[in-house]
C-alpha cells in the first residue's frame, strides 16, 4: 500500500494539510513533493478557502529535503528542471488566503523554508529552526537566503544562513521569525483558535489584505499607500 505522505482536510473555511511521514522527521521525498503540489493547487484554487494550517505529523515539522533523493534524478539538469516547473514554494507564495505553518520538532532547510512562505508561524516550545545546508556544501535553494532577511535583522539572517546553526523558539520569536510560542501539547489546539479567529463573513477581505500588503512591499511607500487607497475605494466583500 502507497505511503499518504501528505493529508489534507478540510472543515468549513479551514482546511489543514499535514506532512505525513512521521518516521522520516516528515523529510520532503520526491512523492511528498508531488502531493504537496496536488494539494497546495487546490488549496489555491478553492474560492470558499479563507485559512490553510500547514503542519507535520508526529516529532517534527519536517527535516528538510530527503537526502535520500539526492542523485536519483537522471541529471542534476534534470532535477533542476523537475524543480522549476513543480515550484513548491513559489506555489505556496501565490495561494491567496492565509497560510499558517504549525512548527514543532526539526524545522530545518526546506521544511523551514516552507514554512517561511506562509503569512503567520505558530511555534512550539520544542521547535529547532535551521538551514544545515551550508554543511553539506549546498546553498539553501528554496528561497532561504531572500525570505530569512525579509523577516529578521539582515545581519542575524546572514548568521543563521552562513553558520546553520540552530535557532530555539525563543531566539526565533525575539528574531521576529514566528508569531507566537506556545506548549507543544497547545500547539494544534493554537493553531486552530487562530485559524477561526481569522476568518471573516466576507471571505473576500482576508484575501484583499493579504494582496494589499503582499503587492505593497515591492513598491515605494507613496506608490504602495496611492495603490491602498484605489484598492480601498473599488472593493467589494
Amino acid at each position: 500500500m502507497a505511503e499518504e505522505t501528505v493529508r489534507y482536510t478540510k472543515s468549513g473555511a479551514i482546511a489543514y494539510l499535514a506532512l505525513n511521514r512521521p518516521h522520516k522527521h516528515n523529510a520532503i521525498d520526491l512523492a511528498t513533493r508531488d502531493a504537496l503540489w496536488t494539494y497546495l493547487r487546490a488549496a489555491r484554487d478553492d474560492p470558499d478557502l479563507q485559512v490553510l494550517c500547514i503542519g507535520g505529523a508526529g516529532d517534527s515539522f519536517s527535516a528538510g529535503a530527503d537526502i535520500g533523493d539526492f542523485g536519483t534524478a537522471p541529471s542534476f539538469w534534470a532535477a533542476r528542471q523537475a524543480r522549476r516547473r513543480r515550484d513548491l514554494w513559489w506555489l505556496l507564495e501565490e495561494i491567496p488566503c492565509l497560510t499558517i505553518a504549525a512548527l514543532h520538532g526539526y524545522c530545518y532547510g526546506a521544511g523551514i523554508e516552507l514554512a517561511l512562505y506562509c503569512d503567520l508561524r505558530v511555534a512550539a516550545d520544542n521547535v529547532r529552526i535551521a538551514l544545515p545546508e551550508v554543511g553539506l556544501g549546498y546553498i539553501p535553494s528554496a528561497g532561504g537566503t531572500q525570505m530569512l532577511p525579509r523577516m529578521m535583522a539582515p545581519g542575524v539572517a546572514l548568521a543563521v544562513v552562513c553558520s546553520g546553526e540552530e535557532l530555539d523558539a525563543d531566539q526565533a520569536l525575539r528574531w521576529g521569525l514566528v508569531n507566537r510560542v506556545v506548549p507543544r501539547a497547545r500547539l494544534d489546539s493554537a493553531v486552530a483558535q487562530l485559524a477561526r479567529s481569522l476568518q471573516r463573513d466576507c471571505p473576500a477581505l482576508p484575501r484583499a489584505l493579504k494582496r494589499a500588503i503582499r503587492r505593497g512591499l515591492d513598491l515605494p511607500l507613496n506608490a504602495a499607500l496611492r495603490r491602498d487607497a484605489l484598492t480601498a475605494l473599488s472593493f467589494r466583500g
